[in-house]
């Protein structure tokens, strides 16, 4: 019977995932808006993180203020997961995109299962199964051909890999930085609310505010429609993630949450009506084969 449990449980888990990465996956759609705007990639992240601190805050103060507590003694696992992951990411991701292609930003940045499964085995003592590993290389190979990386000739500055791959190990540290901070009984929703917390903490610093808060004078809507935006692309996806991580082998999350760029992909053929590829359209079965493997392990 308790296996039996343990089992939905993982199933509803990995259900979490792919849903936080298909929500992760319709970014591109809102991110859109605020750079017609003027808004920059660093303004959009800083408002992103801070706008969903506040909405999570008053929600967790109404509904129940002991998911507000944490110990000081394990404030390191909170600037991990907001400062150490999701701002260098961010970071390291904006100044990719310019070094090189979005093509080529989008594969460094996928190297992250990859990171997150190595690291997973020596810090958590996860095992390495041949149906993990298959799982890893098809969701690569999947995210590879979705970019289109291979349609085209492209130049790639030493410094361009090297934030590339800072990106991916910015990404890769949420799980890892998580993962401790739920094996010390804290809930998803205090690791998600203190992870904003901490990104906005660091992003204070160096974003320019004047551009975003011009935005918000000439847009009388422009309150609702980010907090829309963070709802649905952060409060919502890093909470079921996070409650994916009780469940999944960090491993096994950070590959199943590769269903990101096949939903980016999909948004972009049936919304804004862009061209479907063949490698694209392989790319995406590759992903869906990937999660398929995975959920046979499970």
């Amino acid at each position: 019977m308790e296996k039996k449990m343990n089992k939905n449980r993982s199933v509803y888990a990995g259900a979490a995932v792919i849903a936080a990465g298909c929500m992760w996956g319709s970014m591109g759609l809102w991110v859109r808006r605020f750079s017609g705007e003027g808004l920059d990639s660093m303004q959009i992240l800083a408002l992103r993180a801070a706008v969903s601190a506040v909405m999570l805050g008053i929600c967790l103060f109404l509904y129940d203020r002991k998911f507000l507590r944490i110990r000081i003694k394990d404030l390191w696992c909170f600037i991990g997961t907001g400062i150490c992951s999701l701002l260098f990411f961010g970071y390291c991701y904006n100044r990719t995109i310019l070094l090189t292609s979005l093509s080529v930003a989008a594969i460094l940045l996928y190297t992250a299962p990859a990171m997150v499964t190595v690291m997973s085995v020596f810090l958590f003592k996860e095992r390495m199964t041949r149906r993990k590993v298959l799982a890893l290389l098809l969701a690569f190979a999947g995210c590879v051909l979705v970019t289109g990386v291979l349609e085209g000739e492209q130049a790639v500055s030493a410094l361009g890999i090297l934030t590339g791959l800072g990106s991916g190990f910015g990404y890769a540290l949420y799980s890892i930085f998580s993962r401790y901070a739920l094996e010390r009984e804290y809930h998803p929703l205090t690791v998600t609310f203190y992870t904003f917390v901490c990104t906005t903490a660091g992003a204070l610093p160096v974003t320019a505010w004047g551009p975003v808060g011009a935005f918000f004078a000439g847009n009388p809507a422009g309150l609702l429609y980010t907090a829309a935006y963070a709802a649905v692309t952060t409060v919502l996806p890093y909470i079921l993630y996070t409650t994916g991580l009780r469940y999944v082998e960090n491993s096994r999350a950070s590959i199943m949450a590769t269903v990101e760029p096949v939903v980016a992909t999909l948004i972009g053929v049936f919304v804004l009506h862009e061209k479907m590829t063949i490698p694209g359209a392989a790319g995406v079965l590759l992903v869906l084969t990937a999660l398929a493997v995975l959920q046979k392990e499970s």
